[in-house]
């Protein structure tokens, strides 16, 4: 496990209207930049194994807390956390460097703003790595719509929409409990239950399975949203609807090359149709659960470098 006190110290770098705190290693690379886009509820931290593996490799590593995380601003409008404001944070964090393009790594929702900035500033995109969260068709209803028609008004998309305020709220109130208890590998199967299951599980007692992490890391995750609170994280599931709208006139193809790690027991639901609008795609999958890159970190680091080296060797 790392130490904390081994991650980089953040700079506050001002883009797109907003200040984002910003981890960097291997600057001596630069001109080899790679992002890395965090997920939800998570923070740059949750990169802490790449970075030093992927310097190592020759890459200027930057990890941002996207807006409404860590340090970084989280604005008060919903719309503020669409996929345009979204993705052109990171638009401006490539100014801030001088790079007019770079390799995006994303994880669970940073993986859906790497597929939206690839979408809307394909020139600023020359490779996609994208962990858990396959690349989202957009089908004929609004993604909110059509969760709540299949999945009911439970399900915790639907219910960060339709009942704004409501998981916040108990999130905030139970922040080590719920990441405590989130953040955990191995868990036994069982049975759906009615409610909202996030909820449910932030007013657990006991957790299940095996820790992802340790004291001290889930620690800082712990300090970092008693600080900042859920809402500007949640924030993006409730411009789902507002992205689908956005990215209507987009053309729906990734042509950069792309690499997709699975975990074989994820809870989220693999592509079936990935090849068809990322026609450039590698898939691999590891044995693990949705945190691939915590709970897997040196077979995530070896696949990730391994196939940059092949694309640059291409």
């Amino acid at each position: 496990m790392l130490n904390p006190t081994d991650f980089p110290e953040p700079t506050l770098v001002p883009v797109n209207g907003v200040e984002l705190e910003v981890f960097e290693a291997g600057r001596e690379n630069a001109g080899k930049p790679i992002v890395l886009c965090h997920g939800w509820p998570e923070h740059a931290f949750s990169w802490r194994h790449q970075m030093p593996a992927l310097a190592a490799a020759g890459y200027h590593v930057i990890a941002p807390n996207q807006r409404g995380y860590g340090n970084s601003s989280r604005p008060a409008e919903v719309t503020d956390y669409d996929i345009e404001h979204l993705s052109g944070d990171l638009v401006a964090l490539l100014d801030h460097y001088g790079y007019e393009d770079a390799t995006f790594v994303g994880h669970d929702w940073g993986a859906f703003v790497v597929w939206g900035l690839t979408l809307l500033h394909p020139g600023r995109v020359n490779k996609v790595i994208n962990l858990s969260l396959p690349y989202q068709a957009r089908g004929e209803k609004p993604w909110v719509e059509f969760m709540e028609e299949m999945f009911g008004g439970d399900f915790y998309f639907v219910h960060f929409n339709r009942q704004p305020g409501v998981a916040d709220a108990v999130f905030d109130d139970h922040t080590f409990q719920f990441l405590r208890n989130l953040y955990r590998k191995n868990e036994p199967p069982g049975k759906p239950r009615p409610g909202m299951a996030l909820i449910d599980l932030a007013r657990a007692e006991t957790p299940l399975g095996e820790p992802v992490m340790s004291d001290g890391e889930l620690a800082v995750l712990v300090s970092a949203f008693e600080s900042s609170g859920f809402t500007g994280g949640i924030n993006w599931y409730r411009n789902l609807d507002r992205n689908w709208h956005l990215l209507a006139d987009v053309d729906p193809i990734i042509r950069q090359p792309a690499l997709m790690i699975y975990g074989d027991r994820d809870v989220i639901a693999r592509g079936e149709n990935l090849a068809e609008f990322v026609p450039g795609v590698e898939v691999i999958s590891f044995d693990c659960g949705h945190w691939i890159q915590q709970e897997k970190p040196e077979e995530t680091n070896r696949a990730m470098v391994k196939w940059l080296e092949q694309q640059d060797a291409a």
